[in-house]
């Protein structure tokens, strides 16, 4: 394109381009693209179009690498999530809208406790919130399991103000951006394995959320910009169905909540019925509930930790984690 290529036109042959690349949404990237540029929101990149403004210097370049399906937020840097901004780039995986109602679960449920519940002193453990006083309720603990760019946690640290919010991330590459994006919201970042992140807060979260890998084995994302972009430990779950890593997530989920405390995890739509079966045979759980993402798919689960002498299922079987009545990851079992 010609340095003085009126936005408009510029706009519109760069929509043309990555409709034939076959990106999903060719218009809106180009506006982006040009708004990142320029420093300005969209809305001004429409309103400068209609004013005979011209294409901004190095426009050109980006709608190329973005025909070539590099992700839209590796050129930008940038991330839009729920209400918050996201750094993000190569060797994080980019949140998905789908993951948004996830994020609505928690903080549905949040709200919940916090209209709901009575106050206790008795209620606060180990890792509470230091000098609330008799009869107030602690700070709601929550953790995120597999944080990545710390999108979830980010997004319950803008929603639910007041919370104590713990993230936890072994890759060292997801972690750095993760950094960036939740040490100025004040989120507790915590790098390691979620199989056994956290063992001295056991039995003290009101509420554990999880998006942890969880693509089979030999699924291969349709989308260029998931399989060739996306780091491979975020996505594949383990073991032949991809439930390796959310089986982990349920088992952690067991171990760190306290009881009553709320438990949801997004997973692949094939395996609503297993990690609803899954829940329900622990033992630990009640309230296995499957919900729905935007488009109408199954794509979370949740539970609700067992009060102490509720007895929901039969014992847990021989052969499997003490943590949760589950399949333990790590031994194969």
């Amino acid at each position: 394109m010609d340095p003085d290529t009126p936005l408009s036109d510029g706009l519109r042959a760069a929509a043309a381009t990555l409709a034939a690349a076959g990106v999903p949404s060719p218009r809106v990237d180009a506006e982006l693209l040009a708004a990142h540029l320029l420093g300005v929101g969209v809305g001004r990149v429409r309103a400068l179009a209609l004013t005979g403004a011209t294409i901004p210097a190095g426009f050109a370049g980006l709608v190329a690498e973005r025909a070539q399906r590099i992700p839209l937020q590796h050129l930008t840097g940038t991330a839009y999530f729920r209400h918050v901004e996201l750094a993000v780039g190569p060797g994080v995986f980019i949140p998905r809208p789908e993951t948004e109602s996830v994020v609505q679960l928690v903080v549905d449920h949040a709200a919940g406790l916090a209209a709901g519940l009575p106050a206790s002193p008795t209620d606060r453990t180990a890792g509470d919130a230091p000098g609330a006083a008799a009869g107030e309720r602690p700070a709601l603990k929550i953790v995120d399991l597999g944080t990545g760019s710390g999108a979830i946690a980010a997004a319950l640290a803008d929603e639910v103000p007041g919370a104590q919010i713990y993230a936890v991330e072994l890759s060292e590459l997801a972690a750095a951006w993760a950094e960036v994006n939740l040490l100025p919201r004040g989120v507790r970042l915590v790098r390691g394995d979620l199989v056994t992140a956290l063992p001295e807060h056991d039995g003290s979260f009101d509420i554990v959320v999880s998006n942890p890998p969880y693509i089979p084995a030999a699924a291969t994302p349709h989308e260029p910009e998931v399989a060739l972009h996306d780091p491979p430990e975020a996505l594949y779950g383990g073991g032949e169905d991809g439930m390796v890593l959310p089986t982990a997530a349920a088992a952690s989920a067991a171990r760190l909540l306290k009881p009553g405390g709320f438990f949801v995890m997004e997973h692949a739509e094939v395996q609503a019925e297993a990690i609803a079966a899954m829940l329900r045979r622990a033992g630990t759980f009640s309230d296995v509930t499957t919900h729905l993402d935007l488009n109408g798919r199954q794509r979370a689960t949740s539970a609700v930790q067992v009060q102490p002498g509720q007895t929901l299922y039969p014992a847990r079987p021989a052969g499997t984690s003490a943590a949760a009545g589950l399949p333990d990851p790590r031994t194969n079992a």
